[in-house]
């Protein structure tokens, strides 16, 4: 697809546009080895290779390959030994994945409302407050709550981000998780990463992701006598060598994007009604936000810039207080497993009743970057959502 036809935005996600079969070195080797289950090869796997330079890249503890990045969220509340019925606060707005995965946990989610950034708001936690999702949304590097035993970060749009201190997203506190899927940073398709600097949470990981083994690479699983059970979380060499072509670009990713925000905040009009979000230097640049005064604005920049074929969205399917699973307590268990272990009363805080987040919502639009494309490329990429932005 040639610039002229597709505007500059991306025709790919961004680690997509990467993948080259010159380049897939790892995953010939996978093939001509014969051999894709990771604990079948007779040397170290390529999921093994994949994990200790993901590892090193993100400065993490320990790491684990998944399929995706529902089960990492599953495998950190589950090392955390909860009790069915445990509450885990989770922001109200993000992917359902998250809530899932606590539902699917055997836990309670517990909607947070969350600030202007659209991140959790940590001054509505309560006290005593044991389980906590904070999910790095588009990018954006939120801060962690304080005091609380069990932080997962949500990492599934912040591959690469860092903190103010230095360190990457998903270490910061007690795991971290990471999404391969196909519209992530980097993609394998599907695919997932959970990473955690506690040494007994990452046993306890990899023992339940293998059906509760103690495999050894290279035979059939070992039970140790104090085995519980487990489910079958494990990745596949031949996604891990997609995963480990696509780190070699992460650095790559992360550059383009950088330079065509830059780009942008140079070239984007100043006009009145529409404020351009404002990025940290440690945030995943993936997409320009933009808010304006009010939905009806937002609406006509969408059709603007749909009409010309540039690619957007909004947020607001993020809404979890909107959502079925939330507002019924769906359940595919006739006793409605595990809404029957909630607590009585509404399972949210907010002082608004989510007010101020439907009307953020409602007037905020993201438009994607490429960092594929050369600067000149990203230039005219830039003038064009200027020029769809003009018209409203």
């Amino acid at each position: 697809m040639t610039l002229d036809k597709r505007l500059g935005q991306r025709f790919l996600p961004y680690g997509a546009n990467y993948l080259d079969w010159s380049d897939m070195h790892e995953l010939r080797e996978a093939v001509e080895h014969g051999v894709l289950f990771r604990y079948q090869t007779e040397n170290e796997s390529i999921a093994s290779r994949l994990e200790r330079r993901v590892a090193e890249r993100l400065g993490a503890g320990h790491v684990l390959a998944v399929h995706n990045c529902t089960e990492a969220l599953r495998l950190a509340l589950i090392a955390t030994r909860p009790r069915s019925g445990d509450l885990v606060h989770i922001p109200a707005v993000t992917f359902v994945a998250v809530a899932g995965a606590v539902l699917s946990s055997g836990l309670i989610p517990v909607l947070v409302d969350v600030d202007d950034s659209l991140s959790l708001d940590r001054t509505l936690l309560p006290p005593g407050t044991q389980r906590v999702i904070v999910a790095h949304m588009e990018g954006t590097v939120a801060a962690l709550p304080q005091g609380v035993p069990y932080v997962v970060e949500d990492c599934a749009q912040a591959l690469g981000a860092r903190f103010p201190d230095g360190r990457h997203a998903g270490t910061a506190g007690y795991a971290g998780t990471f999404s391969f899927h196909h519209n992530k940073v980097l993609t394998s398709g599907e695919g997932g990463l959970v990473v955690t600097g506690d040494e007994d949470a990452w046993a306890t990981m990899r023992c339940y992701h293998d059906h509760g083994s103690a495999r050894v690479p290279g035979r059939y699983p070992t039970w140790n006598q104090d085995a519980y059970y487990g489910e079958n979380f494990v990745t596949s060499e031949g996604v891990a060598a997609v995963q480990y072509q696509q780190f070699r670009h992460l650095d790559e990713v992360l550059a383009g994007l950088e330079r065509m925000h830059a780009i942008a905040m140079e070239e984007l009009p100043d006009r009145q009604g529409l404020h351009v979000l404002p990025r940290a230097a440690g945030d995943v640049k993936i997409s320009l936000r933009f808010r304006w005064e009010s939905r009806e604005l937002r609406d006509a920049a969408v059709a603007a810039l749909t009409e010309r074929g540039i690619a957007n969205w909004t947020l607001n399917k993020y809404l979890l207080p909107e959502h079925p699973v939330l507002t019924g307590r769906r359940s595919l268990y006739s006793d409605g497993f595990p809404w029957n272990l909630a607590p009585g009363g509404p399972l949210a805080l907010s002082r608004d009743g989510f007010a101020r987040t439907r009307d953020l919502l409602d007037r905020t639009l993201c438009v994607p970057l490429s960092p594929e494309l050369p600067e000149a490329g990203q230039v005219l990429a830039v003038k064009a959502v200027r020029q769809a932005l003009e018209t409203v």
